[in-house]
């Protein structure tokens, strides 16, 4: 599920409907997963769904809160730890005790091949039921195994001393590297590089609520931009139009010439061009933000239309630029995921350098043996001598003797093995050093990017706070000359070319001014979302391959 939300978008273009409406299907059922298991930690009040087609008032709060729950995004990056939790219990299931068990019936038949063959023809028939456990060790990189077996023979050899006969056996093995594979290897290697990865995975998703919620209020405030840049044009329409209607009554009583109210007119007609234009940007821009906050076309926002009910207020806010850029240093999630790979590389240059170390290994076992049945007591010593009485026995004996440690056997063993000369272990523990130093330089370079991205962004803050003032100075100065235009355009002392032009100005000092002032909002929320993530996954670290590769 996670590799078709991964290659989704890029392959939409390509598949049919069917395909592309599957995939939508799936990201919805993770999204519903989300908040029915959300809603089973803690109940909260919520509204009744607005009917398609209503204006529903929403405050940032609320969109915000709407991402956290409905985004799809947001649903499918919550998903990410869990695949890292069942990799991990997939690792460790290798030192889970696995168990065996045996049942075998076999018979053969001998052809008198020599005279110790046991008869003309010697049929033997076999029957096991064995069983054994064996496990890995989470420490120590050892292993155990015990096994324990059982065998019934029945034969027409003459030679047999015993008919039918009864075999068990156990034996116990321990093996324990002492060099390499002893403080790290494969498997604890691995398990600790996927726990540093499932960490990342959280780290990821808190980066990505963080840019979500980032664009969340982007949005919001470029709807309100788009909503507010409507009425600026709507006003100077209404400015149009009544300076359209005034001319034409000057007209009416001779004071003005046809050919102003022509000129009015098109200047009418331009304006309701741009309020056309700027009522498609609201709808674009509401469309932004409810794919942010909603969880599918079924989604009852999704068909209603946004009214955002804040507005955005000009506050001046301090900034502590030494203060964001260390809170950055410490906690933005590209600089932890870099420490986390940094950390998982250090992991695997341990493993590396225990593999260049020789192999030496202790191998230690101990079994017993047990026998029972009937047994064929014989005239003399020799062999094939004539049989003269059995005395009763079965499986019983045997585990006596198994038990009774009649037939130990132990053995007790070094194991060594070294390459002569390099190995290709030496060359990748060399690599992976030259590997480990370019990381930690990438870190650093990580940490100055950091440092000039949270600089920057109080820059654009500065910038925006200048901005938005200068422009609110340039808009009273709009509104004065537009006053004083229509002042004198009434008594005679101006032209309809100079009143059209203080209209023009105005609508542009306007829409300068919101711009502005919403930039500046703008400049505040990615201020602090620089601090806490960036604007992509960032990370750069080169990670270690225990295989040999990058």
């Amino acid at each position: 599920m996670l590799a078709l939300a991964a290659v989704g978008q890029p392959l939409a273009a390509q598949q049919p409907p069917s395909e592309a409406s599957r995939l939508t299907d799936i990201a919805r059922v993770a999204a519903q997963q989300f908040v029915a298991a959300r809603a089973e930690e803690q109940t909260r009040p919520t509204a009744a769904p607005p009917t398609p087609g209503t204006q529903v008032d929403l405050t940032l709060q609320e969109a915000t809160t709407r991402a956290l729950e409905r985004n799809l995004e947001l649903a499918v990056e919550r998903l990410n730890p869990q695949t890292f939790d069942l990799n991990i219990a997939r690792i460790r299931a290798a030192y889970q005790p696995l168990a065996t068990s045996q049942f075998n019936q076999r018979a053969t038949v001998q052809p008198p091949t020599n005279q110790l063959n046991g008869g003309t023809i010697v049929q033997n028939d076999t029957t096991d039921y064995n069983a054994g456990i064996s496990q890995l060790l989470p420490w120590g990189g050892g292993d155990v195994l015990f096994n324990f077996n059982n065998r019934k023979q029945v034969t027409s050899n003459i030679f047999a001393n015993f008919n039918p006969t009864f075999t068990s056996n156990f034996n116990f093995a321990y093996t324990q590297p002492l060099l390499r594979g002893f403080l790290i290897d494969n498997n604890r290697q691995q398990l600790r590089v996927m726990s540093l990865n499932r960490e990342v995975s959280e780290i990821q998703l808190r980066g990505t609520i963080a840019t979500t919620l980032a664009a969340v209020r982007n949005a919001y405030w470029e709807l309100l931009y788009a909503i507010e840049a409507v009425e600026v044009v709507r006003g100077s329409l209404t400015l149009a139009q009544k300076l359209v209607e005034d001319n034409q009554t000057r007209v009416e009583i001779g004071t003005m010439a046809p050919l102003d109210v022509v000129q009015a007119q098109a200047e009418a007609a331009t304006r309701r061009q741009v309020l056309a234009q700027a009522e498609a940007t609201w709808r674009t821009s509401e469309l932004a933000l409810k794919r942010l906050i909603v969880n599918g076309t079924d989604d009852p926002l999704w068909r209603a239309s946004l009214n955002p009910a804040d507005r955005p207020v000009f506050a001046p806010e301090p900034l502590d630029v030494e203060g964001a850029v260390r809170k950055a240093l410490e906690a933005r999630t590209d600089l932890e995921q870099a420490r986390r790979q940094i950390s998982a590389n250090d992991t695997t240059m341990r493993f590396m350098r225990n593999q260049t170390l020789p192999a030496l290994d202790l191998t230690t076992s101990y079994g017993a043996q047990g026998l029972g049945g009937t047994f064929f007591q014989r005239e003399g010593s020799g062999l094939g001598s004539r049989i003269v009485g059995t005395v009763p026995g079965g499986y019983g004996d045997a585990l006596r003797t198994l038990t009774g440690r009649d037939y130990p056997n132990w053995n007790v063993a070094l194991n060594m093995s070294y390459p002569i000369g390099g190995s290709a272990a030496d060359a990748n523990y060399a690599r992976a050093r030259i590997q480990l130093s370019q990381s930690a330089a990438q870190l650093r370079a990580l940490e100055l990017q950091v440092a000039t991205d949270v600089t920057n962004a109080a820059l654009q803050v500065e910038n925006g706070l200048t901005r938005y003032q200068a422009a609110a100075v340039a808009r009273e100065l709009a509104e004065t000359r537009l006053g004083a235009e229509q002042s004198r355009f009434e008594v005679g002392l101006s032209t309809n070319f100079f009143v059209v032009q203080a209209q023009r100005d105005l609508a542009t000092a306007q829409n300068s001014e919101l711009r502005a002032l919403l930039d500046y909002r703008r400049a505040l929320v990615d201020y602090q979302r620089v601090q806490e993530a960036p604007a992509n996954r960032g990370g750069g670290i080169t990670a270690i391959n225990a295989g040999g590769g990058n």
